[in-house]
């Protein structure tokens, strides 16, 4: 899932859902979360429409594995 999506979720900007990651990164190992280089975050935009404002991004997204998303609801 990517940040916009569990930002949505939980009713807060993508911001502050990457400020408090960042803030308690220690909960999230590498393999629960990374972040899409460039090539990475070109292709969903390719595949689906739902993902096209990310081609306007100025960051890469955040992406969380099912761990991950468990550890942002601890």
């Amino acid at each position: 899932m990517i940040d916009r999506d569990l930002a949505e979720l939980y009713g807060v900007k993508t911001k502050v859902l990457n400020q408090a990651v960042k803030r308690n990164i220690e909960r999230f190992p590498s393999e629960f979360m990374f972040q899409l280089d460039d090539t990475e975050k070109n292709e969903p935009v390719t595949i689906c429409d739902r993902f096209k404002s990310l081609i306007h991004s100025t960051s890469n997204p955040y992406v969380f594995n099912e761990h991950g998303l468990q550890c942002s609801q601890a």
